[in-house]
């Protein structure tokens, strides 16, 4: 029988409800709602061929049908990968959203002409519907739609490529999804998921963590052959779709989705490679830290606390609360809904998909937040993490269905905002010199893995891509030489990279579901960063600012919305202001270090 205190720590009764999804009625009620979307669907076929003789209360009358439409394919849709991902060996759970998408994208099909049309009407046509104020609930959503009308297709051949998708892109991620759930990992306590083998590197024995490394490396082994072949598929794939959209480059789309530039882009990449020099020098200084001449791959994340502290699931509940309570009380009363009404699913199960992410569902209900607990302190900036994308997806649900989300560019805002915030409550409960260390090292690894190891794996990516359109497919070793190449670029001599280490590209899910995601971690980490900033020297005057920021949601262009808490993302020395910031933390943490008496005095 499990203990009150063993389920504390391990968050095991933390489970989300998802029923509100479906107002109650489970799988039953996700079918209904995309009959209902269905038919209303059928109703708007109406209107095709006649978007340009609509004026603005027209059109906003056919915006809100799809609105709706849209928000009863997010419940149905929500409530089946939710369900699905605490479970993913679930044949019954699969099924469903297998159901689900392809009917989902079947009605999709259906308002595929809305959006055609809309994008192939003249600037001078839609000028004076862009002015009408009964489209502000739309407006950029449709504005944005414009921007891809050179890589639009005719309707048939739009049609043809989401129904493909389902049992194409989407149903490789799903595969990739599955069997990297099922991974076991052998450690000397016995078998355990990736995720919790993973945490392990964390411990402070570096016996262990060398132990708990081969282990995982042992464990990525026996499948690689297939994750290699479902990402050559997908890198294909990815490669046919640009080609028939005529995207230049393999980013070209995620950039274009981002409201980012190709040019401000590879402005941010090469503005992080430039500045290699500070993961190198804290790799080297850890080194010190832990009285080794070098460090290796799985030192990285080592902590070098002299004990490994654990935290219980109310404790962080607690601090978390806290740390948003003392800076603003409205977001500590939404983030405590989150804990109080089943908003959450913390515990780490068989079968469930591995790392953290907060799922926005739909503006009229509210966001859900998926973790796995292993009760580290890493474990509780993750959940600060998590609510901040939560908080920011709350805020904004008064936005609509067509604005309630930002580009990946603006969704870390809030949830690094929100992570360091909580560092900071965490800083200022620690009195004790070399636990203050120990947590300046670990809120500084923390901004290298975002912004360096993230820029590092975005280069990984673009290597195979380009590699997969000009010579073919990738072999397991080619991925490999790909991996340990633009990792060694990162990390320079101040690392070892072990053999084992050259197959751990294989089990990261970004590379998989949303090619060209990871550098949207950088952007946003040293926007948070500097959007932190302007916090540190304004107080409590810079809070109103913020609340309004998260409240916009992605109704502006992000420009626009960065212009709202005195942020230019236009000027070109943005980049590296954040990292300056990065560098001063840096320089704190060897201070720290010489306060401690962990190295010496310079």
């Amino acid at each position: 029988m499990t203990s009150t205190i063993d389920a504390d720590r391990t968050g095991a009764d933390v489970a989300w409800d998802l029923e509100p999804l479906v107002e109650g009625r489970g799988e039953a009620g996700a079918i209904a709602q995309l009959d209902e979307a269905q038919r209303r669907a059928g109703e708007l076929e109406s209107y095709r061929g006649r978007l340009g003789d609509l004026d603005p209360s027209g059109l906003a009358e056919l915006m809100r049908a799809v609105a709706a439409i849209t928000e009863l394919l997010g419940r149905a849709g929500s409530y089946a990968a939710l369900r699905f991902s605490v479970d993913t060996s679930d044949p019954t759970r699969g099924a469903l959203l297998a159901q689900v998408e392809e009917r989902a994208t079947a009605i999709s099909n259906e308002l595929l002409f809305v959006e055609l049309e809309w994008a192939a009407l003249p600037d001078d046509a839609v000028a004076t519907l862009f002015a009408a104020p009964e489209l502000d609930f739309c407006r950029h959503y449709l504005r944005s739609v414009r921007r891809y009308r050179p890589h639009l297709r005719s309707e048939p051949e739009e049609r043809i490529l989401a129904d493909k998708a389902v049992t194409g892109s989407s149903a490789w991620s799903r595969l990739f999804s599955e069997v990297t759930s099922a991974i076991t990992v052998d450690l000397d306590a016995g078998p355990v998921s990736l995720e919790q083998a993973l945490s392990t590197l964390q411990t402070p024995d570096r016996g262990t963590r060398r132990a708990a490394a081969e282990a995982v490396s042992a464990a990525l082994e026996p499948g690689l052959r297939t994750r290699a072949f479902i990402f050559n598929t997908l890198l294909a794939d990815k490669a046919s779709d640009d080609r028939i959209r005529h995207y230049d480059g393999w980013l070209a789309s995620r950039n274009l989705d981002n409201e980012a530039s190709d040019e401000s882009v590879q402005a941010l990449v090469s503005a992080v490679e430039h500045r290699s020099d500070i993961p190198q020098r804290w790799y080297a200084l850890k080194a010190q830290l832990l009285g080794l001449d070098r460090i290796a791959d799985y030192d990285r994340m080592a902590s070098i606390a002299t004990e490994d502290t654990e935290f219980g699931w109310t404790e962080a509940r607690r601090l978390v609360l806290d740390a948003y309570g003392s800076f603003s009380p409205e977001l500590a009363d939404v983030a405590r809904r989150f804990f109080e009404e089943s908003w959450i699913d913390a515990p780490v199960r068989p079968g469930k998909r591995p790392g953290a992410f907060c799922a926005y569902t739909v503006p009229s209900l509210h966001p859900y937040v998926l973790l796995n607990w292993t009760a580290r302190r890493r474990d509780v900036l993750t959940l600060a993490h998590e609510l901040g994308h939560g908080l920011h997806a709350y805020l904004a649900r008064s936005q609509g269905i067509f604005h309630q989300s930002t580009p990946l560019t603006l969704a870390e805002t809030a949830s690094v905002f929100g992570e360091t915030v909580t560092f900071g409550r965490l800083l200022a409960d620690t009195t004790e010199p070399d636990a203050r260390l120990a947590l300046l090292a670990e809120s500084l690894e923390g901004q290298i893995a975002t912004v360096f190891r993230q820029i590092a794996m975005n280069r990984f990516e673009d290597q195979v891509h380009t590699e997969r359109r000009e010579r073919g497919e990738l072999s397991v070793e080619r991925f490999g030489d790909c991996w340990i190449e633009t990792q060694a670029e990162m990390l320079g001599d101040a690392v070892e990279l072990t053999p084992g280490y050259r197959n751990w590209w294989s089990y990261i899910p970004h590379f998989i579901g949303t090619p060209g995601y990871v550098y949207a971690y950088a952007y946003g980490q040293l926007l948070a960063l500097s959007v932190y900033r302007q916090y540190e020297e304004q107080g409590a005057a810079f809070v109103p600012a913020y609340l309004e920021l998260l409240s916009r949601g992605g109704s502006e262009p992000p420009e626009v919305l960065g212009r709202i808490v005195g942020v230019d993302l236009a000027d070109p020395g943005f980049w590296d202001g954040g990292l300056a910031i990065v560098d001063e933390q840096l320089a704190a943490a060897e201070d720290a270090a010489r306060a401690a008496g962990r190295i010496p005095s310079s």
